[in-house]
């Protein structure tokens, strides 16, 4: 920015402290001050005024990938998307099948050219050359963290032109990763093995509901490989985080093994706090893993409430909806669009419906994710020399979702023609603001950034 901006007269929601009201002054990109209400500004700045709302730190969801719908241009459709859902930060799933040193530079430079939030990379291993790398990918290109899929064994990787791994690969990730202090481990937790054989007794039976889907990925196949992975992680000293944690047995697990190894994190997702294995969603509501039932969404709300659950991410995944109708529910693809509601289901299920703090709320989609992924000293806080990421949002604003207000390049959401209640008005990049009402701000194509993420 080339002059002050002071956001005026909003309760300031700290994630370290709870909701206050103070004044928050903005130069350069960066906070510049936290005021007392009303205390004076530098001349000529300009006002934000944020009367009536909560600002909380930028949201950062930290579960996103592309590579699913339209190459390139998905780095303009999929953040415009994050940020009418105030999203000011997006991690997103790399996943190749060669080197990611060799074309990681032109990726990059292809999404600043187009984002309108800062952005990072989680890079997904899954050949040996990957695991080689690491170092390099840490001290060079500022990746620290790297997803492996328990899952892709045999030819379950095939559809993304992936060779099969097995547990010797995981340790040796684990292994490799546990040299670079800050550097996480981010786990897809399923035993395959036992899937395949339930699923192709359920296609021989001519099963094909939702549920019949669900029901193929019982939870013991999510849990028995989340407590795999927590030994593995034990015994190389390696970060170990498990996203989209979708049951109640899986918190249970987690709870009991952080007693004996505590470098273990977990995050879930908005729609395993809202839908179940019944719901009338066919095969849109198809995800992995699945949706679970009613007392599991239970559990997992507790879970955000005691801690046990740091992280609330999307697993955004931009389809069309043509990928997942008009097959049956074996050939539907997996996953479905999420960043744009993850704050306002949240803020409507659960600071509305269930008394989920707004402090809570903060810690779950900003300072957790920043800290867990290296970017703390930057994202997820309110303070001076932090970037001015800012999500000024109306707690009672109700809005029906619309998918095609929205942005994305997918033309469909699990949350279609729910009306949630708290929604962002304005999202605020290193003091740009790049949506207002609604409207995105066009000038702020291309104003996001790759986040680099040096250790420490």
């Amino acid at each position: 920015m080339s002059k002050d901006t002071i956001v005026r007269g909003g309760t300031v929601v700290f994630p370290e402290r709870g909701e206050e009201a103070a004044d928050i002054l903005l130069r350069d990109g960066a906070i510049a001050g936290v005021l007392r209400p009303g205390e004076s500004a530098p001349d000529g700045a300009e006002t934000i005024d944020a009367k009536g709302l909560h600002v909380f730190p930028g949201i950062i969801d930290a579960h996103v990938h592309f590579g699913f719908g339209e190459p390139i241009t998905e780095y303009t459709t999929e953040t415009i998307y994050a940020a009418q859902g105030g999203v000011t930060t997006m991690l997103a799933y790399f996943l190749r099948n060669e080197a990611y040193s060799e074309m990681f530079e032109e990726e990059k430079r292809e999404a600043e050219a187009r984002a309108f939030i800062d952005f990072a990379f989680h890079f997904s291993t899954a050949q040996e050359v990957h695991v080689q790398e690491i170092p390099k990918y840490v001290h060079e290109l500022g990746v620290t963290s790297f997803k492996y899929f328990m899952n892709f064994k045999g030819e379950e990787g095939r559809y993304l032109g992936l060779d099969g791994t097995d547990d010797g690969f995981f340790l040796n990730l684990l292994q490799e990763s546990a040299k670079h202090e800050g550097v996480v481990v981010v786990a897809h937790a399923e035993n395959i093995e036992i899937v395949n054989r339930i699923r192709r007794e359920f296609r021989e039976q001519g099963r094909n509901s939702l549920r019949d889907f669900c029901e193929s990925k019982p939870v013991f196949t999510e849990v028995e490989s989340m407590m795999r992975a927590m030994y593995f992680a034990e015994h190389t000293g390696a970060a170990i985080y498990f996203p989209h944690v979708s049951c109640a047995l899986g918190l249970d697990e987690v709870r009991r093994y952080r007693e004996r190894y505590p470098d273990i994190f977990v995050e879930t997702c908005p729609h395993y706090l809202t839908h179940t294995m019944d719901a009338d969603l066919g095969s849109l509501g198809k995800t992995n893993p699945p949706l679970r039932t009613e007392d599991d969404v239970e559990a997992l709300w507790d879970g955000l409430a005691d801690g046990t659950v740091e992280v609330v991410a999307s697993d955004h995944v931009p389809r069309k909806r043509s990928t997942k109708e008009g097959k049956n529910i074996w050939q539907s693809s997996q996953g479905f669009p999420g960043s744009a509601t993850v704050l306002p289901v949240l803020l409507s299920e659960g600071y509305h419906k269930r008394g989920l703090p707004l402090q809570t709320i903060a810690e779950l989609v900003c300072a957790n994710p920043a800290a867990i992924f290296g970017i703390g000293k930057r994202k997820g806080a309110i303070a001076v020399g932090m970037d001015a990421d800012l999500t000024l949002v109306d707690l009672e604003k109700e809005r029906e979702v619309v998918p095609d207000e929205l942005g994305s390049y997918s033309d469909y959401s699990i949350y279609e023609g729910w009306t949630l209640k708290g929604w962002p008005v304005r999202t605020i990049v290193r003091g740009v603001t790049v949506m207002q009402d609604g409207k995105m701000v066009p000038e702020a194509a291309g104003h996001g950034r790759y986040l680099s993420r040096p250790l420490v």
